[in-house]
């Protein structure tokens, strides 16, 4: 059994669309995108530096293209479907929830909105590798933090205003080994974000929205949704709202799944599966070179 998952924000680096617009109609496509967003996805994509791509609105809308992208590529029937945070808005169209060009405008509307709330106060996130959940997140509460992401395999994330940040790196929790800042500018999936909130939910009464021809399972709590109107009620409320992808890693093993296959840009994703999920198989799409051994573990486990 096959799962097509889609990264979050942080695993884009800067040219990493270079080599997937080589593909046959590949540069047609992000050139559509871009017009129907008013944003240069190619140049972003391509040209721009970390900095650039490291701004909410246009890392968002760049994400879920390559994952687009990468999935139109591979052409492949998964059995299930999720993603990390913005990679849920991939994840929603692969299903067939809102088609490929409604996805690109929410996802401009979602990172618009956020880079906005961000903007309010200095905030941030920080990856805290080791350590007990149980131990680790009670320690984030008490410095006023939010454990925005829970990942699974010793990784949660850390999320709140800079000072708070900087008390955490000063004071890391029992048995966490590193503290590492994200490539994001905002304390994402936190109370941070309430006004992004509405504005995604204004966005998305304007969708044309179908139930999931795929198994589409939700970061909010690892469940299955069945229903295209509550896949998009827990986008609108996901920016504001834990990640728990470490349940959806159980979903998944629950499922039967033998093997994952990331979306472009992959990596982040497989990582954690690997230790998860010892036993399945995983591959990630970084550049169109992937392309044929993913297709070649699809053939292996894509009957279920």
């Amino acid at each position: 059994m096959l799962v097509l998952v889609a990264p979050g924000q942080g695993a884009q680096t800067p040219g990493f669309l270079t080599p997937w617009l080589d593909l046959p109609g590949a540069a047609d496509r992000i050139a559509a995108w871009s017009d129907a967003i008013g944003l240069d996805l190619a140049h972003y994509g391509t040209h721009a530096d970390a900095d650039q791509i490291r701004d909410t609105a246009v890392a968002q809308p760049l994400l879920v293209a390559a994952g687009l992208l990468s999935a139109a590529a591979l052409d492949a029937s998964p059995s299930v479907i999720a993603g990390h945070s913005v990679g849920e808005i991939t994840a929603a169209a692969l299903a067939g929830v809102i088609d490929d060009e409604a996805a690109l405008r929410f996802v401009r509307t979602r990172g618009l909105g956020m880079a906005e709330a961000a903007a309010v106060t200095e905030t941030g996130m920080a990856a805290l590798l080791g350590g007990d959940p149980d131990v680790t997140i009670p320690h984030l509460e008490k410095l006023g933090l939010t454990a925005a992401n829970v990942n699974g395999s010793g990784q949660i994330v850390a999320a709140g205003t800079a000072a708070q940040i900087a008390a955490l790196e000063a004071d890391m929790p029992e048995g966490v080994r590193r503290v590492v800042a994200l490539k994001v500018a905002g304390a994402f999936h936190t109370h941070h974000m309430a006004p992004a909130v509405e504005k995604l939910r204004a966005a998305a009464g304007d969708l044309t929205v179908s139930d999931p021809t795929v198994r589409y399972v939700s970061n909010a709590d690892g469940h299955t949704v069945a229903t295209g109107t509550e896949v998009i009620a827990r986008l609108v409320g996901q920016v504001a709202n834990p990640v728990r992808w470490d349940l959806c890693m159980e979903t998944f093993r629950t499922l039967g799944v033998t093997a994952l296959v990331e979306l472009s840009p992959g990596g982040t994703l497989t990582g954690l599966a690997k230790r998860a999920l010892p036993g399945v198989k995983t591959l990630a799409l970084k550049t169109p070179d992937d392309l044929d051994a993913a297709r070649a573990l699809i053939s292996e486990h894509a009957g279920a």
